[in-house]
């Protein structure tokens, strides 16, 4: 222990000196501190009195403070929604408009439709990109990160121009509205394992009509007789090479064997739910989902009218 005081400043110590150098002075902060200091815990009251602070055990409550002046009590959720409310003024005029018209009509207004371009991104990755992938790029099974057309999907591609049921705006706006739900037979009772065989590798060869099986097992009522699909009943092309499901020799053979929502329990499960019966979605939010899906670029434009003869 030394005299209390330290050698170099005189300045007193507590006693506690180590090393004859360091030790506990009792001399008093800068004033600059203790004034900072004493501005912290002011303000600390003031805000407790402003604003929201802690709750009362006793009765599950909390102070809600006096507010700013003029402005009233402040809370979280009353910010947030004066902050929703300059939104939806600045989105109002375009949503009124949305609500009389048909997807057509609007993805043929360009300010709408950039409207619809933006505005979209949201309720597509809440509603439809579990399945779809973010910006429609696909999802594999399995989960992998890109899909890749041989692996098979868990929900087609957007982007592409290869639709199901028509790619047109108003059959995307159908596809979300009602849904779909895909029907293959299994075959597995139907056909002998070498006929499954021989379908199956005229299909991976991307050749199903070299095959007598594919009329003759009546493979052409849905697919077509040139193979091709047909659109009015969802079914696949099987000519050009791309794959609702996998598109190996050995994933063929089994989408062949067990069908699509046969019912069987090795069938494929191909279903799009209903937005209109699930009430999730609002009439305008489907219309708005139909235009983002058809402007990712694979959208098809419709038939122009036939030209009466004559003219």
């Amino acid at each position: 222990m030394s005299d209390n005081h330290n050698s170099a400043g005189g300045v007193p110590t507590t006693g506690h000196v180590w090393d004859d150098d360091l030790g506990d002075f009792v001399n008093q902060p800068p004033k600059w501190w203790m004034l900072g200091l004493t501005a912290s815990v002011i303000w600390v009251v003031v805000y407790f009195v402003m604003y929201p602070a802690i709750p009362f055990a006793t009765n599950g409550t909390f102070f809600k403070g006096v507010g700013l002046p003029g402005s009233g009590q402040w809370t979280a959720i009353k910010e947030l929604a004066e902050d929703q409310k300059v939104l939806d003024d600045v989105r109002g005029k375009y949503e009124d408009k949305l609500k009389g018209m048909t997807p057509a009509a609007i993805l043929a207004d360009k300010e709408l439709s950039e409207y619809v371009a933006r505005s979209g991104k949201v309720l597509f990755s809440d509603n439809c990109a579990a399945c779809h992938g973010q910006n429609g790029v696909g999802s594999v099974q399995g989960g992998a990160k890109f899909a890749k057309r041989e692996q098979g999907l868990m929900a087609p591609i957007l982007l592409d121009d290869d639709w199901l049921y028509g790619g047109e705006i108003d059959k995307i706006y159908e596809t979300i509205t009602g849904g779909r739900q895909g029907m293959m037979v299994a075959h597995k009772d139907m056909l002998s394992a070498q006929e499954i065989d021989t379908l199956a590798n005229a299909v991976f060869k991307n050749e199903p009509l070299s095959t007598p099986l594919f009329t003759e097992k009546g493979c052409v009522g849905c697919h077509g007789a040139d193979g091709k699909g047909m659109q009015a009943m969802g079914s696949a092309n099987l000519t050009d090479k791309i794959w609702r499901f996998d598109g190996s020799l050995e994933g063929i053979k089994q989408t062949i064997t067990y069908g699509v929502n046969s019912g069987d329990p090795m069938t494929r499960v191909a279903v799009m739910p209903n937005f209109t019966a699930a009430g999730k979605l609002s009439e305008t939010e489907m219309k708005k989902l139909a235009v983002y899906v058809y402007k990712f670029g694979g959208g098809k434009a419709d038939a122009p009218a036939a030209v009466p003869a004559g003219n």
